[in-house]
């Protein structure tokens, strides 16, 4: 994303490593659904959702209620693993609204906060489960900022901040890598078969079924389906990483649920809570569960008013199919805009990427993609980029957005896409 000095003079005292307040240097005072206001007064429309943990938008009115009553009465905040109400009433909807309907059978661990949590968890498991210790990941992928998350994250930038060696991660191509020259998982099912390949037989292999940091890189189905065959025929764990792109984000309440596959284990943190709260799940097959007690737990792993907060979210919006179709409608709306965009400025290459809300626009150069985000935030927008080079326009609005609002974003868009590239 693009840098801009701010003027904030509390600046001072927080590290250099902030980032969103460079390409957005004001300070936001509310929030209300799609709309963040700022302390002048001035709104922007949000096309960001706090990077896919607010898929239901900010503060919304019913999930604010349960959160409010929850403090109000007393109810436990703090729990580690305790048993509580709320966690077993979120377990018990979480079970029978999200994965009986799906045919999926899972336990739950509650790893920690976040979704690089979830992802440790995950890796960890998968290793004690097979006693191996390599895992495969793929290019452009973007799991978590902690060490292992990162041994399976591609950017290398992130990689760089870790200040050791990231080992027992193996990358391998992602969907369409090679533009399809070369057929699917011709390179790792080869070094898998060959014994003098040097690739120690993999624990795990990680994958997103969308890439959102790695640039709106859409897998195929059919890629998906032969990922988990291969995986089952080398007897090697498959672990979809969902933090992002789960929680209706793609359509599906799962994003790898079009493929029809069944990962064995998959990781949610973002939006699961329903209201921005910090909450992640680890889900494993009930075979594969043989932690010891305590053998990792964390000590913010019993969030009660997440708990609270996700249970309702589950009961307004996975009741029925209407959020899901209402996300295809719009994810297909922002593809024909952006198609339009492309053909208007075809000498350019624009491409169109992404799946549901979760959407992209691939411009000739980081540069450039940079300039339009910066034009659509003086024009009242939030919307970043992504990709190895922040070449991509990423969009992750809302799955409750308004239609007007969400025409109001990709008109603004249009325009500083044009501004730009006319320049």
């Amino acid at each position: 994303m693009t840098t801009t000095t701010t003027p904030l003079e509390t600046t001072e005292l927080e590290s250099k490593v902030r980032s969103y307040s460079r390409s957005w240097p004001v300070s936001f005072t509310r929030a209300q659904g799609s709309t963040l206001t700022a302390e002048d007064g001035r709104d922007y429309i949000d096309f960001f959702a706090g990077a896919g943990a607010l898929n239901y938008g900010h503060n919304h009115p019913e999930l604010k209620k349960v959160l409010l009553d929850h403090i109000l009465e007393d109810r436990v905040v703090h729990g580690l693993d305790m048993f509580t109400d709320v966690r077993r009433q979120f377990l018990e909807t979480f079970r029978s609204s999200i994965l009986e309907p799906r045919g999926l059978d899972y336990t739950v661990a509650f790893p920690g906060p976040g979704g690089a949590n979830a992802v440790e968890a995950a890796l960890k498991l998968a290793r004690k489960v097979t006693g191996r210790e390599s895992i495969v990941n793929f290019t452009n992928a973007f799991h978590g900022m902690t060490l292992g998350a990162l041994s399976v994250t591609g950017n290398s930038l992130k990689r760089g901040g870790a200040g050791v060696p990231l080992v027992h991660a193996t990358p391998m191509p992602y969907d369409d890598y090679f533009d399809q020259v070369v057929p699917d998982f011709m390179y790792l099912e080869r070094l898998l078969t060959d014994a003098g390949s040097g690739l120690n037989k993999p624990a795990a292999v990680i994958v997103e079924a969308v890439q959102g940091e790695g640039g709106i890189n859409a897998a195929r189905a059919e890629w998906l389906r032969g990922l988990s065959e291969l995986c089952k025929k080398h007897e090697i764990l498959l672990i979809l990483d969902d933090i992002q792109m789960g929680c209706g984000r793609t359509g599906g309440f799962f994003s790898f649920e079009e493929a029809g596959i069944e990962p064995d284990m998959v990781t949610l943190s973002k939006s699961i809570s329903g209201y921005g709260l910090p909450m992640a799940l680890t889900l494993i097959k009930p075979e594969l569960d043989i932690w010891e007690p305590g053998e990792h737990n964390g000590t913010f792993r019993g969030p009660g008013p997440a708990f609270a907060t996700a249970t309702k979210a589950i009961e307004l919006f996975w009741s029925d199919d209407e959020l899901e179709r209402s996300t295809g409608t719009k994810g297909a709306f922002i593809e024909s805009r952006f198609n339009q965009l492309a053909a208007r400025f075809e000498d350019h290459q624009l491409v169109v990427k992404g799946r549901g809300l979760a959407r992209g626009l691939e411009m000739p150069s980081g540069e450039l993609a940079g300039k339009v985000s910066s034009l659509a935030f003086e024009r009242g927008l939030l919307v970043e980029t992504s990709g190895p080079s922040d070449e991509v326009i990423k969009l992750l609005p809302a799955l409750t957005i308004p239609d007007d609002q969400l025409t109001a974003g990709l008109d603004i868009i249009d325009e500083a896409v044009a501004e730009v590239l006319s320049a």
